[in-house]
This record gives C-alpha cells, sequence and structure tokens, in this order.
C-alpha cells in the first residue's frame, strides 16, 4: 500500500490455537503452566503500533494495546478507550471523543488523550518514514502538508482537550472514520516510556507498556516464538478469557495437521488438498474473511520500467489467469474466486443494503481467446520474448500458487517466461515497499470498512508506480466532491474499481479467502474481522471439560 502490504494478509494470516492437555480438575495455577497457544504462519516483527507491517504485528499488537474502539464479534465498531461513539460534528470533520478514566498502563501510568496525539503526531512525522502513515495522510487535517515537509507535526489535527477528552479534525468528511481508529496505527503510546527507550522501543516485549488485553512476554525480534499474559491492569481484565497464550511460528499447513492429529494443537489451518480431505470432518470450520490474493504488477524497478509498463501485457496477464482452477484445484480451501478489488460480504451501500460486489459486477473474468489477443499486441511492442520475475512469500500455500501461475501463463502464451521467488515475507513486503519486484503475489485486507480502503493502493504515488488521472480523479470526487452524498460516492467508487481493474489492469485479483481450519470443540471465542486486526484474542480460550 503506497500503501502497504498487508496488509494486513491471508492463507498465511491464520493464526492457529494450540494447547496441552486438560483435564477435568484443573486449577486456575494449572492453566497457567499449560497455556493456550498459538500458532503463527510468519514471524511477529515489531510491538511499535507505529511500525506495523504484516497480519502477525496487528493481531498481537491489538492483544497488548488498546485503541479508542474495538469490533466485536459481528465487526460492529464497541467502545474500548473511549467511554461511547464519537460526536460528530455537523460538517463531519470534528470528533470529540471521551476516554474512560480507569486505563492504566501496565507501569501504572493512566492512560489519556495525550498518549493518543503523541502517538499520532509521531506516526505523521515525515523524518520516521513510517509505512502506514498514509492512514494519517488520507484522513487528519494538515497530515499531508506535515508528510511533505511543509506544516510542523504540531499542526497536525488532534489535540488533548484535557486528560480525557480527544478533539480530531479532519481534512474533508470522512464517513468511515471511526472504523479507521480500531487500526493499531491509531493506538496510543506512553510518551515518557518510548523516549527513554529511544530506538530500542517495540524491539523486545520488555521495551514496551502495554494498556490492552495482554502484556507480550519472551520475545525480541527475529524469535519465532513468544507468550501473551493476561494484563493485571487492563480495566476489563476480569473479561480476558485466557490467563496465558504461547505462539509458535508454523509455516507449513502438513506441519500444523501432523500436530493437531497428535492433539498438539487445537486449531490448524487447512488448504488445498488438505482442505478438500477434511471437508466432512466434525472439527473442519470455514470463516469468512475480507483478505484477498492478489498480483502487484510493478511498472518501474530501479528507475527502468518494466514490462508492466505496457498495457496490452497487464490485461493479457489478467484475462489468462483461470481463478476458478486456481482457487477450487490449487488453493481447495474454500476460497472463492474474485472479480473485482472490494470483496464480497465486506461493506454494503449505505442508501440500499446491496453488497458492493453484487452491485458493481465481475471485472476481468478468464478470457482465453482475448488474452491472447492482448498478447499478441504486447510482443509487438515489447519483443517476441518476454521474462517476468514472479516474487512470493515461503508460505507453502502461495509457494504451489506461484508455481500453478508460472506453468499455467508460460503455457498460454508462447515467448513468456516467469521466473519465481519464495521470500520470507518480511523480505518480500520490504523489496515491495522499495519497488524492487516485477509481480508480486501477496495479500489484502482492509484496514478500515469502506471500499477506499482497498482503491487508495491503486492512487498515484503508490509503490508499484501506477498512475491514472482519470482514476485519481474518481477517488478524488468520492473524498472530496460526494463525501457527504452517499449515494453518488457509492456510484463513484464502483466506477473507480471498474477503471483501475478493468479498463487499465492496474493489478490483477484472484481470490476471497475462507478460513479454513480444523479446530477442537473446546476452544471458544475465536472471533475472525473483515477488517483492522483480522483477529482479536480478548474472547478466545479454551474450555475445560
Amino acid at each position: 500500500m503506497k500503501k502497504v502490504i498487508k496488509p494486513f494478509i491471508g492463507l498465511t494470516l491464520v493464526v492457529m490455537f494450540v494447547s496441552g492437555c486438560s483435564g477435568s480438575t484443573k486449577t486456575k495455577e494449572t492453566q497457567e503452566t499449560k497455556p493456550l497457544n498459538l500458532m503463527s504462519a510468519s514471524e511477529l516483527t515489531t510491538l511499535d503500533t507505529s511500525v506495523i507491517l504484516d497480519f502477525p504485528d496487528a493481531i498481537v499488537q491489538t492483544a497488548a494495546f488498546e485503541g479508542l474502539y474495538a469490533l466485536d464479534d459481528k465487526d460492529q465498531l464497541i467502545s474500548a478507550a473511549a467511554k461511547a461513539l464519537p460526536e460528530i460534528s455537523e460538517d463531519g470533520k470534528t470528533y470529540t471523543i471521551k476516554l474512560r478514566d480507569d486505563a492504566k498502563w501496565s507501569n501504572d501510568d493512566p492512560v489519556t488523550a495525550a498518549d493518543f496525539e503523541y502517538a499520532w503526531k509521531k506516526m505523521i512525522d515525515p523524518k520516521n518514514g513510517f509505512v502506514y502513515s498514509f492512514l494519517v495522510v488520507d484522513t487528519i487535517l494538515n497530515a499531508e502538508e506535515i508528510s511533505a515537509g511543509n506544516k510542523p507535526v504540531a499542526e497536525l489535527g488532534v489535540k488533548a482537550i484535557d486528560d480525557h477528552t480527544l478533539e480530531v479534525k479532519l481534512k474533508e468528511a470522512k464517513p468511515y472514520f471511526t472504523s479507521v481508529l480500531a487500526f493499531p496505527t491509531f493506538f496510543p503510546q506512553n510518551q515518557k516510556f518510548v523516549e527513554k527507550m529511544g530506538a530500542d522501543y517495540g524491539t523486545t516485549s520488555e521495551n514496551v507498556v502495554y494498556n490492552g488485553p495482554f502484556v507480550v512476554e519472551n520475545w525480541k525480534q527475529t524469535d519465532l516464538n513468544w507468550d501473551l499474559k493476561k494484563n493485571e491492569k487492563y480495566w476489563d481484565q476480569s473479561n480476558v478469557k485466557s490467563d496465558k497464550i504461547h505462539y509458535e511460528v508454523v509455516k507449513e499447513a502438513s506441519t500444523a495437521l501432523n500436530l493437531f492429529e497428535d492433539g498438539q494443537l487445537d486449531v490448524a489451518t487447512v488448504t488445498g488438498e488438505l482442505a478438500k480431505q477434511n471437508q466432512s470432518n466434525p472439527d473442519y470450520h470455514s470463516y469468512p474473511t475480507a483478505t484477498m490474493n492478489y498480483i502487484r504488477l510493478n511498472q518501474k524497478r530501479k528507475d527502468k520500467d518494466t514490462p508492466l509498463k505496457n498495457e496490452n501485457l497487464r490485461k493479457a496477464l489478467a484475462l489468462g489467469i483461470d481463478k476458478e482452477n486456481l482457487v477450487n484445484n490449487i488453493i481447495a480451501d474454500g476460497s472463492k474466486p474474485l472479480y473485482g478489488a472490494v470483496t464480497e460480504g465486506f461493506v454494503s451501500n449505505p442508501e440500499t443494503g446491496v453488497d458492493f460486489r453484487k452491485e458493481a459486477g465481475d471485472l476481468m473474468m478468464y478470457n482465453k481467446d482475448e488474452a491472447l489477443k492482448y498478447w499478441e499486441l504486447a510482443k509487438k511492442e515489447l519483443g517476441e520474448n518476454i521474462t517476468l520475475d514472479l516474487m512470493i512469500t515461503d508460505d507453502g500455500s502461495y509457494k504451489k500458487m506461484g508455481e500453478s501461475l508460472q506453468g499455467s501463463l508460460e503455457k498460454l502464451f508462447s515467448g513468456l517466461t516467469i521466473n519465481v521467488t519464495a521470500l520470507p515475507t518480511e523480505t518480500a513486503l520490504n523489496l515491495s515497499r522499495e519497488s524492487d519486484y516485477d509481480m508480486f503475489l501477496i495479500y489484502w485486507t482492509p484496514d478500515y470498512q469502506d471500499p477506499i480502503s482497498t482503491l487508495n493502493m491503486l492512487r498515484t504515488g503508490n509503490d508499484r508506480n501506477y498512475s491514472n488521472a482519470k482514476y485519481d480523479e474518481l477517488l478524488d470526487d468520492a473524498s472530496q466532491k460526494y463525501a457527504t452524498d452517499l449515494e453518488k460516492r457509492w456510484e463513484t467508487l464502483i466506477a473507480a474499481e471498474k477503471e483501475g481493474i478493468e479498463n487499465t489492469a492496474g493489478m490483477i485479483i484472484i481470490s476471497q479467502n475462507q478460513q479454513s481450519v480444523l479446530q477442537g470443540e473446546q476452544v471458544k471465542g475465536v472471533n475472525y474481522h473483515t477488517f483492522a486486526a483480522p483477529l482479536t484474542l480478548k474472547n478466545v480460550y479454551k474450555e475445560t471439560k
């Protein structure tokens, strides 16, 4: 995403739940020595909410810190550090938020409005160059000018009126803004502690203070395991369901399945053939998500145009992928082919209630004949032989998808060579930020509940070097001209999606993920979400018998 990288991030996103053997007479002490164990498919990179990078970061940070608002089990916003939903001015540009007065940091400092003001100003400071600063730039007054170095950080439109009152001024009305506040970028930070730790803040579990349901223990960067322990200073700690949670990084679904069958995992993500084979298993569950798999098409790499600058090539590739076959026979985990950037079941027309995907229709469906026509046009402009690099993460599912795409596209298009490179997730994401790739098969989950969260990925200035004046104008109209005309705004966003995905093939959409798992019957309170953190842990626990 100029934007990030989500981030966040689908087949690999899934976190799995594990636990040791339990007996019917467990005491609280026994539970603490045999915690609920979770498995992440990739590493935790940071505990600094300003530097969030990937799904594990979002999940753990949402467990260890608390923003103004959180999500319930139906993805509805609920009060967290705030007492209630914000008071919004008639023009939609000023939000007044009252904080609860019983929230504390794990070092006993009170959580105040100044903690939010500090964190947001730290995020937008151009000297820091934080990836997710775009969320502030897109919404808050003066953020764009500050990010460009044209105004001081002090002029950001956020102010602590008193210890428990936060005032936020937006550059224009944003009907989705409250949902943005559930994302870790907008969580508070304890200024005194952060400045004391300096560059070490967030790099180990000891160099952080927490205000969420859990505190993190036994972690430093590069570790493949860590613990979450109930935060006894958390204002609502009596409703935190698990005393302790242990994480291990496991990247292969087959390993997770073996551990599940051996009784060492309570939940295991299953994909491909494993998903097919287990769909009749009583422990099989499939949860809907708003995460999509897609291919970024980078048009400029190391200051040199890539072949993907050519629109005919982009359209040939987009139309030449048989999503039905790829999703049903390669991914095969209950995921669905997706024919647009905004996922099904994520957001509905505010006036009619019709789902965005249904109203916008199917874009860029597989069409072999049309794909070959565009391929011949591309070869006339680029030459008979075209070579592209495809970067994927080292998760097993993405390896299978990458190899399948390589084989099918090379078979369809005579003269095409695709070189596939599998890298650790963090390495791949960092290379994508530097635009050092041709194609990148990756995942995306919206940061907040609005189509523009995804559509902003193609706005000029992104890390895949796509630029389209018409597309930018449509997004600007939706954000500015029609900010309070919800029906016209909706129509404009549908037109923008068509311009970016079908008219110009700015990126290739593959599938919408289902979270397919084997889950032991004793595991309760698993809440997956379609935006913000893909999973919250406050209510997760293992029922004892």
